[in-house]
Parts: structure tokens; sequence; C-alpha cells
């Protein structure tokens, strides 16, 4: 069996039990429409088969998370758990389930990226939190926000015809963040784990916790490492860990505005030809009011969310830009700076940043987007998240199919 980068099948995919997603229709035909009693009232919960099935699977936690203890106190005792505790595994048979592979369809018969984006922000979720839960009703649990999202690659397309699993677990933990690895796999019919690799995605989500009352970071329990395939991704942790505290450490001393500055500060983008054009020539926005139907257990809206309208901008402008079909090739990063509430006015903007033309035939087109939480009645604009996507295309480059795009553009 080959092995995977972040969890091998053995251990990631079959050593606990799994949670099946089915569609509402689907449900109701095969007598799990009872299984809604707690997700009917959960924020979100309209919108979202793998949230009902996530958190239908772990109905205490999520309950204490909706409704804790009055004048309950902060965790003081932290005890050790193991990856094993915070495994979470979901199921997705598209096979069988036809209103549930309809959710999931895109144009080209793939799984939709952007509801892929928030089904593993609510597993890395459901996953931290699972972690940081203990059994003490008398504390209230920590306030857990998505701090990032990094090395989230697509190994191949995800056929919407074919079952899928997700799966996560905790990986690394620090005083008061955690990391939580995912994965994506799927195959077809007629292949094995022998002779085929499963795995189609890989992504590592890192969670802060805070004190749900005063809003300071808050600990959370320990990791435990059994396997040396554990041990090994600790340590990558703390690698990281380190990275991202001089990275914070550098950005604390740049403007505030550094990030609008640098944007303008290019004077064109190299297209996989050669051709140089402005940058503003790729941009490309989206506006909208948030809503309460995408929040998330603490009121602001989900993560996942966010990714899943970033990516729908981003793919947009990338399709814009060389003129042809993209495809997903990798999430470089996400940040996220601040939590954005309900009512807020965000408005996203995306931009070619540039083009890797190793291969003339499939360049990676690097996109940046950016959301903005902004205050028409005080004229201000606060930056809330930044997202760096890699695309490449579905089919090879048709020769002087770009020059044409970037001819209506000058």
């Amino acid at each position: 069996m080959q092995q995977m980068r972040s969890f091998s099948s053995s251990s990631m995919l079959f050593s606990s039990s799994i949670i099946s997603v089915f569609s509402k229709f689907s449900s109701s035909l095969h007598g799990h429409a009872a299984s809604c009693s707690l997700s009917s009232f959960l924020p979100g919960m309209p919108h979202s088969a793998t949230a009902s099935a996530l958190w239908n699977a772990q109905p205490s936690i999520f309950r204490k998370l909706l409704d804790p203890p009055k004048e309950a106190l902060p965790q003081t005792e932290f005890i050790s758990k193991t990856a094993s505790q915070s495994r979470t595994n979901v199921l997705y048979s598209f096979s069988k389930d036809y209103p549930l592979r309809e959710q999931y369809r895109d144009a080209c018969d793939e799984v939709k990226i952007g509801n892929l984006l928030e089904d593993l922000d609510m597993l890395a979720g459901t996953v931290a939190i699972k972690h940081c839960s203990i059994d003490d009703t008398r504390t209230r649990p920590p306030f857990l926000v998505t701090a990032s999202v990094e090395n989230m690659v697509l190994k191949k397309p995800i056929d919407v015809a074919t079952d899928m699993k997700i799966a996560g677990a905790v990986s690394w933990v620090g005083r008061s963040s955690l990391e939580v690895q995912v994965e994506v796999t799927q195959l077809k019919q007629g292949e094995s784990s022998e002779t085929s690799d499963p795995v189609a995605l890989t992504a590592i989500f890192t969670f802060a916790a805070r004190d749900s009352t005063t809003g300071n970071s808050a600990p959370v329990n320990r990791l435990t490492a059994v396997t040396e395939r554990e041990k090994l991704l600790l340590e990558e942790g703390h690698v990281r860990d380190r990275a991202r505290k001089k990275k914070r450490d550098a950005q604390r001393r740049k403007s505030e505005n550094h990030g609008t500055k640098a944007l303008h500060s290019h004077q064109g983008i190299t297209s996989a030809e050669g051709k140089i054009f402005p940058v503003n020539a790729t941009y490309l926005e989206n506006s909208f009011i948030c809503q309460p139907q995408n929040r998330n257990f603490y009121g602001q809206i989900f993560g996942g969310f966010l990714m899943h309208q970033a990516f729908e901008l981003a793919f947009a402008s990338a399709y814009n830009f060389v003129g042809q079909m993209p495809r997903l090739h990798q999430v470089n990063h996400v940040d996220f700076f601040r939590p954005v509430d309900v009512e807020d006015f965000l408005r996203f903007k995306s931009w070619v940043l540039f083009v890797e033309a190793m291969n003339p035939a499939q360049p990676l087109i690097h996109v940046a987007v950016e959301a903005h939480v902004t205050r028409p009645e005080r004229k201000i604009s606060e930056m809330s998240n930044r997202f760096n996507f890699t695309f490449t295309l579905r089919d090879a480059l048709k020769k002087g199919h770009h020059q044409s795009v970037c001819r209506s553009y000058m």
C-alpha cells in the first residue's frame, strides 16, 4: 500500500467508525428524519447535510457549545488525548444517493470544490472541538476560530459519481492552538489501494482557542503521539508553528495598509505566452451582506463559507484571464485576520498574481483574493481574510486563445 502524505489509509480511514452523509430527500426515505432533532435548531443547518451528519453524531458536545452552563468556570485541568480520539471519518455515498450527488455535482461532473471546502472546514472544526472537549459539565468550552489553512493540494479530480470519504484528526497541539490534518479519498470502480493512491486532497487547518467570555487565549488539551507517523506529524507541526510566529512578527512591523500597497505595486502580469499586461485587467469583485444562515455556533460567519465564496471568485478570475476552464491545483494559504459577523458588508477582491509557464500547455495561474469588512457609514474598510489559490487547466492551453482575451482588456 502506498504511503500517504498526511495519514496512512489504514489508520486514517478505517480505525474509527464512519459517519454517513445523506441528502435530505434520501434521509427521509431511509428513516433518518428523526435524527434531525438536534440539527434542526443549529446555526446554518438548512444548507448542509454534512454538518447535520457531523453534529448529530456528537450531540452532547455541540449542545454544550450551544447552551453552556450558566456562570461556568474556564477549564483549569487539561488531559492528554491521542489522535484516534479526535479522528472523524465521513462517507458520501454518491453512487447510491442520487439527490446527494446532484447537490455536489459541478458543470464537469466532478465534486464542487466550493462545497467541499465548506465541508472540510466543518470536519476540521468538529475534530478540534472533540479534542478540546472534556466531560466536566461545570466548565465552559473554549471558543475555537479557524486561524489558517495551508498546504491544501488537489492531487486528482474528484468524481461525483463515485463514493468519497473525508477524514481528519488532530496532528499537533500548542498551548492555545492546534492543527487538524484532513484528507479526501476516493477509489473508482476497479481500482484498489494496492495499485492506486486513493488520496485526492490533503490539507492542514489551524485553530486558535479563545475564552468564550474574556476573549483571551485559552489553553487546550495536550496531544500524545502514539505511532511513529504521529510523532513525525507532531514535529512537522512544531516547525510550522515556529514559521507562523516569525510570519506574524514580520507582519506586525508592516503598516496596516501594506497589502493594498503591494497589490498596486505590480506593473503587469506575464501570460503563458509571454505577453505582459496590467494587473488591474484581471480584477474581479463581489460584495454582499452576511446573513445569519451562514453563522457558526458563536454567531460569526463560517470560515468554510468564506473559503467557498473566495474560491468561486478566484475560479472566475482564472477563467476570465486564460479563456479556458480552469481546475484547482492548490490552496496555498488562507489567513483569517479577524472574525466576520452577521450583517457585515463584505467585499471580495481577486486578481491574478502571476503565471508559471514551465509547461506552456498547462500553466499554473496564481490568484489572490482579499476579503474586506466595509463600514460605508464610516467610510472605512478592514481586511478580514487573505486567500491564495493556484489553478491549472482542464485541457491543454489552446494556441492563440489567451492572446484574444488579453486584447479585449487592452
